[in-house]
């Protein structure tokens, strides 16, 4: 074999429909663009959003700023824990997001995202609870069960744009330290 022999497989190819090639091949003439029109000329295209001279859907409906119009891929999301729920773990233990997928109160994906637990119920155990937010009413319950409230620190990045009043304060900062 060498490389003057090698073809695609019998039927992965096809061959291109030639257009516009005259009558013998079965595409001359209007080359299959039917007869005269906007769509039968050359650069003749219409935009996807044209609604037959009707306003366009995008026209119609009132402008909404801001990508996709909703906030949703910016929000943190946080997979909601009561207190209550936390009775299932002994007396003492560390409560860590790992050991509520252990105890069946949120899945593994969950676990690995932001967790906040909430002060409905009634919790009757010490326990050492770590999460990244609590409710005021979950820290008084857990603290006044003789349990200990650990925030886990979540990554805050830094902004990138400066505004007008930060260069202000920047160069009054700049100026009163030489």
């Amino acid at each position: 074999m060498t490389l003057s022999n090698l073809r695609p497989a019998p039927g992965s190819h096809k061959s291109e429909r030639r257009v516009g090639r005259g009558h013998g091949s079965g595409r001359g003439k209007t080359a299959g663009r039917g007869t005269k029109g906007q769509k039968a000329r050359s650069g003749g295209k219409i935009h996807r959003a044209f609604n037959g001279g009707q306003n366009r859907l995008s026209k119609r409906l009132s402008f909404v700023r801001g990508q996709g119009n909703s906030n949703a891929p910016f929000r943190d999301e946080y997979t909601i824990i009561n207190v209550v729920a936390l009775n299932q773990f002994e007396a003492g233990s560390q409560v860590r997001p790992e050991d509520l997928v252990a105890q069946d109160l949120a899945t593994k994906a969950q676990s690995r995202g932001l967790i906040k637990i909430l002060g409905e119920g009634e919790i009757d155990r010490p326990l050492t609870v770590y999460a990244h937010k609590f409710s005021a009413s979950a820290r008084e319950k857990i603290e006044a069960a003789g349990g200990t409230v650990e925030i886990i620190p979540t990554k805050v990045y830094p902004k990138t744009k400066r505004r007008k009043d930060d260069k202000a304060a920047t160069a009054n900062q700049q100026g009163a330290g030489e």
